[in-house]
C-alpha cells in the first residue's frame, strides 16, 4: 500500500479493488464506531455506482457495526425515474446495502411521484435537521461528484439539494456502468445533493477504483481546485480520504 497527502486530502492505494474495499471499509467502520462512541446516532450519505460494489460487500460482512442507530440518505436520482427501476439508484442502494441491514431509517430522494423542486427543499430540509457525519462516496469520469458536472457544479451553492442537467461525459459514464444500454437511454436531469451538501459532512470517505477512473484521479490530485473538475474540491476539506487502487492511480506519481 502506499499513501500521499495533496493538500488537505489523505490518499490510500491498494493493488487491487479487493484490497482497497477492504481498506475502505475497515476506515469507515472505524469511523463510525468514534462518532457512535460520542453521539446517540449517526447520519450519513451513500453514493450509488459500481465503483462502491468493494467497499459496500466489506462493510456488509462486519458484525460490530451497530446498524439500528445509522440514519441513511440516498446522494442522488434520475429525475422521473420509478424507484422500482433497475436504473434508480435508490433501487440499487436497497439491494446492495439498505434492504440488508436494520437501519434507523433510510431517506430516498423521491424523484417520480412528486414536483421536482418539491423534493428538493424537502430532502434539503431534511438533510439539514441535524449534522451530516459521514458521506461515502466516488467520483466520476468527469471529476464528478455526486452528479455535480463540471458545467453546473458550484462550490458555494446556496442550495443542497437540486436539479441538474447531466453532461455527455457523465451520461457515457452511465452506459459503460451498466446502469443503461445507450446514452440515448439516459435520463438528461438528475437531482443531487449539492457540493456544499457533501462537504458539510465531517468525514468522508472517496472510494475511486479502475482504470475508467485515471484521468479523473490524475485531475483530482494534481491540477488547480476548479469547478472544471468538480473533485479537486476534496482537497479542502479537513477529514477526507481517498481509496485508489493501482489501476485508478496509474497516472498519479506516488513511489
Amino acid at each position: 500500500m502506499h499513501k500521499l497527502i495533496k493538500d488537505k486530502l489523505e490518499v490510500d492505494i491498494y493493488p487491487t479493488r479487493s484490497e482497497m474495499g477492504k481498506a475502505a471499509a475497515d476506515y469507515s467502520v472505524e469511523i463510525i464506531k468514534k462518532v457512535l462512541s460520542e453521539k446517540e446516532t449517526l447520519r450519513v450519505v451513500f453514493a450509488a455506482a459500481p465503483s462502491q460494489n468493494e467497499f459496500l460487500e466489506n462493510i456488509l460482512l462486519r458484525d460490530d457495526i451497530e446498524w439500528n442507530r445509522i440514519h441513511a440518505f440516498h446522494m442522488d436520482e434520475y429525475s422521473g425515474i420509478s424507484p422500482d427501476s433497475p436504473q434508480s439508484f435508490a433501487n440499487w442502494l436497497k439491494n446492495k446495502i439498505f434492504s440488508k441491514k436494520p437501519f434507523a431509517s433510510v431517506s430516498y430522494v423521491d424523484t417520480f411521484q412528486k414536483n421536482a423542486d418539491e423534493v428538493c427543499v424537502e430532502y434539503e430540509k431534511l438533510l439539514k435537521e441535524a449534522p451530516i457525519d459521514i458521506v461515502f462516496m466516488g467520483i466520476g469520469e468527469n471529476g464528478h461528484i455526486a452528479f455535480n458536472d463540471p458545467p453546473v457544479a458550484n462550490f458555494n451553492d446556496p442550495k443542497w439539494v437540486k436539479t441538474v442537467e447531466l453532461e455527455e461525459k457523465c451520461k457515457v459514464q452511465q452506459v459503460f456502468d451498466g446502469c443503461f444500454k445507450s446514452i440515448e437511454d439516459v435520463p438528461n436531469n438528475a437531482i443531487t445533493l449539492t457540493i456544499p451538501a457533501l462537504l458539510s459532512a465531517d468525514y468522508l470517505s472517496v472510494v475511486v477504483p479502475g482504470i475508467r477512473k485515471s484521468d479523473a484521479v490524475k485531475d483530482t490530485l494534481e491540477g488547480e481546485i476548479s469547478t472544471s473538475c468538480p473533485a479537486t474540491i476534496l482537497r479542502t476539506h479537513k477529514k477526507a480520504k481517498m481509496f485508489l487502487d493501482f489501476d485508478s492511480a496509474n497516472k498519479i506519481n506516488y513511489k
